[in-house]
């Protein structure tokens, strides 16, 4: 199995910035899938930026130009660096992983908090 775990929330002030950091306990040229979703209060949960085999990068257009997905190998880590942070951008962030094969796994983190507010 795979275990997620997000951490680098907390309350920003519109227009500042945060990094969030997702461990991963698989090496991630094993995922086929690595990324970044987010749930606000009353709303489903959308994709904000993921990583996909071929090194596909995919964004939500409410972030694009904003927010940026990464990846350190060495240290099993996705990194979501946001910029410029909007109040709407407040949400429950979400490590999400999928790994395909004979059958399709799909694991997630259980959330770090992030809070744009003045």
């Amino acid at each position: 199995q795979v275990q997620l775990v997000e951490s680098g929330g907390g309350l920003v002030q519109p227009g500042g910035s945060l990094r969030l950091s997702c461990v991963t306990s698989q090496s991630i040229f094993r995922l086929n899938r690595l990324g970044w979703y987010r749930q606000a209060p009353g709303k489903e949960r959308e994709l904000v930026a993921i990583m996909s085999s071929g090194s596909t990068t995919n964004y939500a257009d409410s972030v694009k130009g904003r927010f940026t997905i990464s990846r350190d190998n060495a240290k099993n880590t996705a990194y979501l660096q946001m910029n410029s942070l909007k109040p709407e951008d407040t949400a429950v962030y979400y490590c999400y992983a999928k790994i395909s094969g004979w059958r399709d796994y799909e694991y997630w983190g259980r959330g770090t908090q992030v809070t744009v507010s003045s």
